[in-house]
């Protein structure tokens, strides 16, 4: 299957292209680098893909639609672009004939946009509307994509469930996600394409985000600056190991939605339809206390933590918690990483990467 990964300088992205060239799918790879976090750490996670960082900026010099081949997968290359860019992409979907598309590519980060909402419209709804017609012109059926756990916004009732209602959003960053979801359904009903769209909870692991907690945490913990614990420690968060979420992702591409036969229009259930369309959570489906992992980071780190104890921050939400029931009775989905496990794999990926002698 030949199959375009966007985001794959990205945590999540980089994961899901090595492992499908692994078992020997043709994978392009798309991304436009940019700069909300440190892009040393980006085009580290390319050149694992064999990815050239020299060769990504030259051609980029060039043009927007150059693209590298990969030095270590014969069935990988990258362009180096952005999804808002209309042209560029279009033209990428007429030359690559896509089997499948998986799009994980976004401006990511809850706190972020409120700073910064523009980056999140271009990139979130102008970058999928582009995506969603790079499908409908070229003929591409199989589609996932990134959503969030964020959707559920104000929603109290746990474990969050695809069949919860989700209009009550407390992040632009959640809202673009939200309209993402409807997107897909207007181009699954109105043209055929399978949509599937995929809830990611709390996603940690090697190689992961410098703006999300195990990274954050572990720099200031090993540089004896104090942490923020928000919410003063009350919260609580579905933590996935990154292995768990990319064996979902690879479900998914391999069963692409089938329209719900059973799907009543009078009493519309809302992770389903009459179209070929399909909302999972995707998470670990046991969340932790942040002070659990805290302490969990601790140990694998042989170091305690200056603790600033915080109150809420705007945008942020208690408590996370899926419900992967949808997963688990299509597919058979089982994330199988304690805590423990994940924790450690991490915190050995972190002290090589960044050279750090326990």
């Amino acid at each position: 299957m030949k199959i375009l990964v966007t985001g794959t300088a990205g945590f999540i992205g980089y994961h899901l292209a090595k492992k499908l060239l692994e078992r020997s799918d043709e994978v392009v790879g798309l991304d436009n680098i940019n700069d909300y976090y440190d892009v040393n750490l980006k085009y580290g996670r390319l050149k694992e893909l064999g990815i050239d960082r020299d060769e990504v900026e030259s051609n980029n010099s060039q043009s927007a639609i150059n693209y590298q081949q990969s030095t270590k997968f014969k069935k990988h290359k990258f362009y180096k672009c952005d999804l808002a860019d209309s042209e560029a992409i279009n033209h990428i979907f007429e030359v690559e004939n896509f089997d499948a598309v998986v799009n994980l590519a976004a401006q990511a980060g809850v706190r972020y946009s409120l700073e910064n909402p523009h980056a999140y419209v271009q990139s979130n709804v102008v970058g999928f509307l582009n995506i969603l017609e790079g499908c409908r012109k070229f003929n591409v059926k199989n589609l996932a994509y990134a959503s969030s756990s964020s959707v559920y916004g104000l929603n109290q009732s746990q474990p969050f469930k695809t069949t919860d209602k989700t209009e009550h959003q407390v992040s632009l960053y959640a809202a673009t996600k939200k309209s993402n979801e409807m997107m897909a359904h207007t181009y699954a009903h109105l043209y055929g394409i399978q949509t599937t769209g995929l809830r990611f909870f709390t996603v940690y692991g090697p190689w992961g985000r410098p703006d999300m907690a195990p990274m954050l945490f572990t720099d200031a913990i090993l540089n004896n600056r104090p942490i923020k614990v928000f919410n003063n420690g009350k919260m609580s968060r579905d933590f996935t190991y990154i292995d768990d979420i990319v064996d979902g992702i690879i479900k998914v591409i391999d069963n692409p939605a089938q329209p719900n036969p059973e799907w009543n229009a009078k009493d519309p259930e809302i992770s389903s339809s009459s179209a070929p369309y399909k909302l999972y959570n995707i998470g670990n489906n046991a969340p932790l206390p942040l002070m659990t992992f805290i302490e969990t980071l601790e140990e694998a780190l042989g170091k305690k933590a200056e603790k600033n104890f915080m109150p809420m921050q705007d945008g942020d939400v208690v408590s996370t918690y899926a419900d992967v029931s949808d997963l688990i009775e299509d597919f058979g989905y089982k994330p199988n990483t304690n805590l423990k496990d994940g924790i450690d794999k991490f915190v050995k990926w972190y002290r090589e990467f960044y050279k750090i002698i326990p």
